[in-house]
Order: C-alpha cells, then sequence, then structure tokens
C-alpha cells in the first residue's frame, strides 16, 4: 500500500482555486526541508483540500460510489469507462477496478498530507494560535472523513496516523479492525471540534459545524443514537445554518457555499487554464444530451416517479431529458462540459434535519422526529407528513433522504448503516427483472489487487 503514498519528493498540485481559498501555484517542493514556515504550512494544508479534488474522490468516484451500487442511480453506458461504474451497479466489481484503485490510493495520498500537517506544524511559529489550531483541526477533520469513507465501502483497512517516510516500517502490519478505525475517526472529530473556527472568511475550509454533523453522522453510523443527538443538537442550536427558502437556490453556482451548506469540496470553471473545475457534469449526464456525455451515475425512473407533482424538487434536483431519460440537475452545466463549476457537497443542513429525525425517532421522541423531518418537506413544498408510528416514520425518513439528497452519495451508505442493502437490492433487481443476488459477502468493495501485490498482509475480503 505504501508505493502509492509514500514520497520524500512531493509535488503539491494545488485545486480548489476560487476566489474563496486562495493557492499559491507551486512546482515541487523537497518535503524534507519543507514546512518550516507559516506560509509553508498554509501551502501545504491546501494541498490536503486538492486532492480531495481528484477524480478519485470528490472529484468523480466518491459521489458515484455512494449511490450507484444502490436503488438510486444506474450506470446507463458501461463500456464507457472499462465498465468501473458499471460493475459496481451489478455488483460484479473486481479487484482491479480502477474506480476502486483511485479511490483507495487518493484516499491515502490525503491522509499522508494530513498526517505530515499533524507531524510537524506544532514546530512551527504561527502569528496567531488561533490559526494554527484551526489548520490542526481541518487536517484532523479530513483524516477522519477518509477514513470514515475507507471504512464504509472497504471494512477493515490499513490504519496509518504517522507521517510515512520510511515505506518498511509500514509492510506486514496489515489491516485494522473496523473498531479501531472508527475509535480513531471519533478521536480525531473530538479533538477538531474545539480546534475549529464557528465561520471562516474562506468559504470552503472546514469549520466546527462540518467536525459536529461528520461526529454526529459517525454515533449514526454505529447507533450510539443519543451522543449523535448530542453532536447534532449542538450543531443546530446557534442557528449558523438554515435550510434555504427555494430548492432552486441550494445547488445554484451563483450561491454556492450558502447558509445551508456545512462543507463542499471546491470546484470552478474557467480558472486557470480550465483546471479547476470537475468532469462530472460530463460523467453523469444522459448519453447523447451533450457532446462527451458518459451516462454515469444517472437517477432511475423509479426514483424520480417518487417525487410527487407539487414536490419541487422534481425538476430541480431531478429533471427528465426530452426522451424521458432522469438526469441530476444538481450539477450544472459549464460552458466546457470537462470544467465544471459545482461544488461537490459533503454535508449540508437537510441532511443534519433528517440524520437528527431518524435519531429522534430511534430513540422514541416521534414528534421531534415528525417535526425535523416536516422541515424538509415544508421546504418541497409537502404537506406534513402523515406518519405516525415509529416504524412508518423510519420509512418517511428513509424515502425523504432518497428525495433530498439524491446524487450527494448517501444513498447506498445509508443502507448499509440501516441494515437494508440486501433486502432493498435484491427486491430491486427482481422488480427489475435483473438476474442479480446480493449477499452479505457483497457488502464491501474489493481492496485494490495493486495493494495486495504491493503488501500480502493487506488480506482481501472474503468476497474477491
Amino acid at each position: 500500500m505504501k508505493k502509492t503514498i509514500i514520497y520524500l519528493i512531493m509535488t503539491l498540485v494545488f485545486g480548489a482555486c476560487t476566489d474563496q481559498l486562495e493557492q499559491r501555484p507551486l512546482t515541487s517542493k523537497e518535503l524534507g526541508v519543507f514546512l518550516k514556515t507559516e506560509t509553508e504550512v498554509e501551502e501545504y494544508v491546501n494541498s490536503i483540500y486538492a486532492a480531495l479534488q481528484n477524480n478519485g474522490l470528490y472529484g468523480l468516484n466518491l459521489p458515484a460510489m455512494g449511490e450507484i451500487p444502490s436503488d438510486n442511480t444506474f450506470d446507463e453506458v458501461p463500456a464507457n469507462d472499462a465498465a468501473v461504474f458499471g460493475d459496481m451497479d451489478e455488483f460484479k466489481t473486481i479487484p482491479a477496478n480502477g474506480a476502486v484503485a483511485d479511490n483507495w490510493r487518493m484516499s491515502y495520498v490525503a491522509i499522508q498530507r494530513c498526517n505530515v500537517v499533524l507531524a510537524r506544524i506544532n514546530d512551527v511559529t504561527f502569528k496567531a494560535d488561533i490559526t494554527k489550531n484551526a489548520r490542526i483541526g481541518e487536517a484532523k477533520f479530513i483524516r477522519a472523513l477518509m477514513y470514515f469513507n475507507l471504512v464504509r465501502f472497504y471494512g477493515d483497512v490499513p490504519l496509518v496516523l504517522d507521517e510515512t517516510t520510511d515505506p518498511n516500517v509500514f509492510f506486514g502490519q496489515g489491516r485494522a479492525n473496523t473498531l479501531q478505525v472508527y475509535e480513531q475517526i471519533i478521536k480525531d472529530l473530538s479533538e477538531s471540534i474545539p480546534s475549529l473556527p464557528a465561520s471562516s472568511s474562506q468559504p470552503g475550509r472546514v469549520i466546527k459545524t462540518a467536525a459536529q454533523a461528520l461526529l454526529g453522522k459517525v454515533y449514526l453510523t454505529q447507533k450510539e443514537y443519543q451522543k449523535a443527538k448530542t453532536e447534532l443538537d449542538a450543531l443546530i442550536a446557534p442557528n449558523a445554518h438554515a435550510l434555504l427558502p427555494s430548492v432552486e437556490d441550494v445547488f445554484s453556482l451563483s450561491n454556492e457555499n450558502n447558509q445551508e451548506i456545512i462543507f463542499a469540496v471546491q470546484f470552478a470553471s474557467g480558472i486557470n487554464g480550465n483546471t479547476e473545475g470537475s468532469t462530472m457534469y460530463q460523467q453523469f449526464a444522459p448519453s447523447g444530451t451533450v457532446s462527451g456525455a458518459k451516462g454515469h451515475n444517472l437517477p432511475t425512473i423509479e426514483l424520480y416517479n417518487k417525487y410527487t407533482q407539487n414536490d419541487a424538487r422534481k425538476g430541480a434536483y431531478v429533471a427528465l431529458t426530452p426522451s424521458g431519460v432522469p438526469f441530476n440537475n444538481k450539477l450544472k452545466k459549464a460552458e466546457i462540459i470537462t470544467d465544471g463549476g459545482s461544488n461537490v457537497v459533503v454535508l449540508r443542513y437537510a441532511d443534519v434535519l433528517l440524520m437528527q429525525a431518524e435519531i429522534e425517532n430511534e430513540l422514541g421522541n416521534l414528534a421531534s422526529a415528525q417535526n425535523l423531518l416536516n422541515l424538509v418537506r415544508k421546504r418541497a413544498g409537502l404537506t406534513n407528513t402523515a406518519s405516525t408510528t415509529q416504524s412508518d416514520l423510519r420509512a418517511a425518513i428513509d424515502l425523504e433522504r432518497r428525495l433530498e439528497l439524491v446524487g450527494e452519495g448517501h444513498r447506498w451508505l445509508d443502507l448499509l448503516r440501516t441494515g437494508q442493502a440486501i433486502t432493498v437490492m435484491n427486491s430491486w433487481f427482481t422488480a427489475n427483472n435483473k438476474p442479480i443476488t446480493v449477499s452479505a459477502k457483497n457488502l464491501v468493495l474489493p481492496i485494490p489487487q495493486n495493494q495486495i501485490d504491493t503488501d500480502p498482509a493487506i488480506i482481501q475480503n472474503p468476497a474477491y
């Protein structure tokens, strides 16, 4: 594994170069003599954010990996990319899958960069301790986010917490169990919360509410409902975030980083020779709609039909082509389709409200669950929920998450978290006359083959 993440000479390719999060264009730096000043630390922290833009992470793969194995989306033209997404769609992913390899590699690149900052920043003098503490918090948050994604997609994973300067030290250690990984995720997020600012003058940076939201989601995933409620209550109470009045405004290019957005990976069109945008609009557009459209990760017609006619999200979030193919309308078209300017939202307030509704319902606080659910429904132009029992509310919240968060990489992870993945997907395949059966062994992705070849102590998941 470490061959992919360890370089004594690192090239810091800076992305996310919006005017909100400015980054200096660097060529290469010798890491052994770098990170000696506040300016150099700032440059290197920016490289952590840049890693998130990579196609292996939020530039392409993660939003698809979080949706396409589910009943939310499908792959229209698998041949367009050697079926790396099509195989996920049909539970045929192999260890040599390119999307899996890129996701794993870039996750550990981002983790290594976080580890470098955390190993060196205490020896650097900053003009203001508040800035140093914020950068420590950012690195811990992003490291936790990477491990949270890894452990949910792959199960046990190597747990690397130190700056890696000698790969030989780490060979033979294998994969840490999920419990250890979750303990570290919780530790990183708990330590980051007091270090992070309540707001930032540079949208795109991690702030306190992002760590609270992610920690709440981690606890919810572990079914630690009271702990999850405590974290999300603390986020909600100060009214730092709110639902925007109109769903049309949430993903507008002219209104990015609005009050509903808690953390988003930044992209921008027409910057630095068209290098700061993403390819997602091209990749996730139905074939034939724009030049070069790939037809990956398209919403299913079944999902589209679940929006009622008076639901404002119908058309705003998921729309139809003239030929009747659904597409993700949260991604906005760019003049150059490979240079999309839509940010990739990782955490937003609607997700928080629906998580809190789920938590309250599981704790037996049905009225609170209804109220939280109704906030999201009301914004969509819908009446209050008719669900009154815990079971019915559980189903209603689950459906609302599908309708509200489609395309944001949540549905498959929600199915895993709630234990519904096997039942829901087998029912979906049966209803759509597809001879595919999902079992427990399909609930994790394969470890990339090149990692197994590099370090045989990293044992493959049983299904592969």
